[in-house]
């Protein structure tokens, strides 16, 4: 993913309508290399050198995501946003007054990036395509790279103006909840935020409890029935019920509801009420 945002700059960077107003930054090759001493390319070149990786607190969300799937919700726990920081030089090659030529490159690149606090989508690459919200970009900010002396000195080169490029991308860190097993009469889902740094419970002004609900669907001679239509009416979810007859379907708050199951030309409702009364149970016979 890291990899989709280099070429994601790349792309900012190498954007045909940069030909007109930035011609010297048009023909400039961009790369992504850490620039030692050795580093001499033969060609005008960008160099955009990842220095930094980390967490942005700012940013940080544990409000899920919930994805429909056939009629029943996945849960996505809200992704890391991950704040990776470059650092920008030019490095001109031929003619004459090569410093001056690397500052208008640099100020080009200023230009050209600035344009963009947040990074358009039609410039995402890869996994970052369709991430929301807009992936933040910070450039030419004053938390940039903080001791430029201490980093050209640590890396064996001379010290070169530089502008620093920051930008934040959402990074999936936990696997997607599934809906829970078909045997599951009622599962149970609390979010919320804690109480404390090690605590498990929530605090209950913040704490939304989901549910999720799994029966079995059958036939007059008690046979189960497959590909029957459940539905929780009036809730936009839906689920089919698998060969044994089985289903799952959430998620949705507690309360009173119907659930009307359809198989061919038949069709039942059943008055529900979630959480379930103990000793009672989501199976339904047509």
């Amino acid at each position: 993913m890291i990899r989709d945002l280099s070429l994601t700059l790349q792309a900012i960077l190498d954007d045909p309508a940069l030909a007109a107003p930035f011609p010297e930054l048009a023909a400039a090759q961009i790369v992504f290399d850490r620039p030692v001493v050795s580093f001499t390319p033969a060609q005008t070149t960008i160099d955009l050198f990842l220095y930094d990786i980390r967490e942005n607190m700012e940013l940080r969300s544990n409000e899920p995501k919930y994805e429909r799937l056939d009629g029943q919700t996945r849960i996505h726990r809200a992704p890391m946003r991950v704040a990776c920081s470059y650092l920008v030089t030019a490095w001109p090659a031929g003619g004459a007054d090569l410093e001056l030529q690397e500052h208008r490159l640099l100020g080009q690149v200023l230009q050209a990036l600035s344009r963009y606090p947040k990074i358009p989508a039609s410039f995402l690459k890869g996994k970052l395509v369709g991430q929301e919200p807009p992936l933040p970009m910070m450039t030419a900010q004053t938390d940039g790279l903080r001791e430029p002396a201490e980093f050209w000195t640590a890396i064996g080169n001379k010290l070169r103006p530089a502008i620093t490029v920051t930008a934040t991308i959402g990074m999936e860190v936990f696997p997607p909840e599934d809906p829970p097993p078909f045997t599951v009469t009622t599962a149970v889902t609390r979010l919320g935020k804690r109480a404390g740094p090690d605590e498990e419970e929530n605090l209950l002004p913040t704490q939304l409890t989901s549910f999720w609900i799994g029966g079995r669907v059958t036939d007059v001679g008690n046979a189960p029935v497959a590909d029957a239509l459940v539905t929780l009416v009036g809730t936009g979810l839906a689920a089919r019920t698998g060969a044994d007859g089985n289903y799952t379907i959430g998620s949705f708050l507690a309360g009173a509801y119907t659930l009307r199951v359809q198989s061919g030309m038949t069709t039942t409702d059943v008055n529900i009420t979630i959480p379930a009364q103990a000793g009672s149970n989501y199976n339904v016979q047509l």
